[in-house]
């Protein structure tokens, strides 16, 4: 099952793909892609990957409890749906024209497309069981709920990109130990 970091560690594997597939065109460098906020100032990027959003997934069920090891048992992992902003930076944004803006936009959006279901041990390799895929979505929000999301960071709105990931199980770290069985009955019948 995946570990706390998972959240952390899709964000890195997004970012890593970006860095791939669009350096050096439409972008010179991998440093001109990172996971930050379009709120900080005075950094040196050009495409940004903002975490804006972490929801549980409350319409998948699972079983109560799950095998950890031997006769131990967990409770099951949580899922959960990260909803991701892919923006231009703006403080960046000096000698970019709209023109590049755009390329710029829609290869990232290209990037996502094409590899858009990720297998959870790709993003963690020491994972034992078989997880559902991790499947990148855009987000299917309004135009009003894009501008909710760059006032909540006192920003003006620009074009961007948004993205649902799930699911993302986050597992538990309760492990119970069942009782020990200390009586035993059976019954043979001989016909």
């Amino acid at each position: 099952m995946a570990d706390y970091s998972i959240i952390s560690d899709v964000s890195a594997y997004i970012v890593k793909t970006l860095r791939e597939k669009m350096c050096p065109e439409p972008l010179p460098s991998s440093n001109n892609i990172d996971v930050s906020s379009p709120a900080e100032q005075d950094v040196d990027y050009i495409l940004g990957l903002y975490l804006y959003d972490i929801a549980e997934e409350l319409d998948m069920t699972g079983p109560r409890m799950v095998r950890a090891s031997g006769t131990r048992l967990t409770k099951p992992p949580k899922p959960y749906a990260l909803y991701y902003m892919i923006f231009i930076n703006g403080s960046s944004q000096m000698g970019l024209k709209a023109h590049d803006i755009q390329k710029i936009i829609g290869r990232a959006a290209q990037v996502i497309n094409d590899g858009n279901v990720v297998q959870p041990r790709t993003i963690q390799p020491w994972l034992l069981d078989d997880e559902s895929p991790i499947v990148i979505t855009p987000a299917r929000i309004p135009l009003e709920e894009k501008v909710r999301v760059w006032s909540a960071i006192n920003k003006p709105y620009q074009v961007s990109l948004f993205y649902k990931v799930s699911p993302v199980f986050l597992s538990s770290e309760i492990v119970i130990d069942p009782p020990r069985v200390s009586q035993a009955s059976f019954n043979v019948e001989i016909e």
